[in-house]
């Protein structure tokens, strides 16, 4: 079966990796454009390592993105971790169509930063969807799906890396297996069902420490390791990584209850949070304790406006 991969960093990579560990005809490969004073995207850098055909169009709404997707006379369309919209004449190109990964139970979480979201509202599972999609936003017919448990301490990081990533290659293997073999269902996504979120931009991770601990320590979760919950001190921005909640801390919110070698202890609207690692405006990521050395903060100094 002739495949095209269109991917990103290095879940594309991964993708096209274990396709060529079994032998498939991988014929072409797509990722976004590279960019100026960033690294190469690990899919392009790959592919190029591989000789395989690699383009990086910036838009499929071309008529010459078109010939250029039916020019590799491809079976099969392999979108890994795709976040630009693609028209349907690009979709429908490949004889067998196009399959798409996305990280959430679809139709629930549509949208860019599924897996922050679904942390953040405090949800105890999410998984995983390939499907079949169309033009509109990670709508089109389900293939498969795939659940997984978000642990009460996991993070972003914890949950994609060690969960519905390897999950999701695997799934992805599946998902070719069963178009190749004509039993690739196609269920039809319920749209009463559907929720959708934008993207989990720096600007929505702004730490309200009247909130409850257990909202905030959600938030830093689904912050963790990007974009990053953050606090100010001193009209500085301080960003917030590995914490912990501490139900039984009382005091103002945002008052620093405590300092310790295990970090520093903020109050919030309900209990506090044990905020173990920590990014200052200028820096890199450091132990708590040693930015509270650093800043001269002690119990009864404040956090936040």
């Amino acid at each position: 079966m002739r495949i095209v991969v269109h991917g990103q960093q290095a879940f594309g990579k991964a993708v096209l990796e274990r396709l060529l560990e079994r032998g498939e005809e991988v014929v072409g490969v797509f990722c976004a454009p590279d960019k100026e004073g960033r690294s190469r995207d690990a899919l392009a850098e790959f592919a190029a390592e591989k000789g395989l055909p690699l383009h990086q169009p910036k838009s499929w709404k071309t008529p010459e993105a078109l010939e250029l997707m039916k020019s590799f006379n491809a079976d099969l369309c392999v979108m890994a971790y795709v976040i630009l919209l693609v028209p349907q004449p690009v979709l429908d190109a490949p004889k067998l169509g196009t399959i798409q990964y996305h990280p959430s139970l679809l139709p629930k979480h549509r949208g860019p930063s599924s897996i922050n979201w679904s942390i953040a509202m405090g949800e105890t599972k999410t998984g995983l969807t390939i499907f079949w999609p169309d033009e509109a936003l990670d709508e089109g017919p389900i293939l498969l799906q795939r659940e997984v448990e978000i642990g009460p301490d996991e993070t972003l990081g914890d949950v994609y890396f060690k969960k519905l990533f390897p999950l999701g290659v695997d799934a992805m293997m599946e998902a070719v297996d069963l178009v190749r073999d004509g039993t690739a269902p196609k269920v039809q996504q319920d749209h009463s069902e559907a929720t959708y979120e934008s993207w989990f931009k720096r600007d929505l991770v702004k730490i309200d420490w009247g909130r409850p601990a257990a909202e905030i320590y959600n938030l830093i979760r689904a912050a963790n390791p990007q974009p990053g919950a953050w606090t100010e001190l001193k009209g500085e921005a301080v960003s917030i990584f590995d914490s912990a909640r501490d139900d039984a801390a009382t005091g103002a919110p945002g008052q620093i209850v405590a300092v310790s070698d295990d970090g520093i202890t903020v109050a919030a609207g309900k209990g506090g949070i044990l905020v173990k690692r920590v990014r200052p405006s200028s820096g890199a990521k450091i132990p708590a304790s040693e930015f509270a050395t650093q800043s001269g903060l002690k119990a009864g100094d404040t956090l936040g406006n």
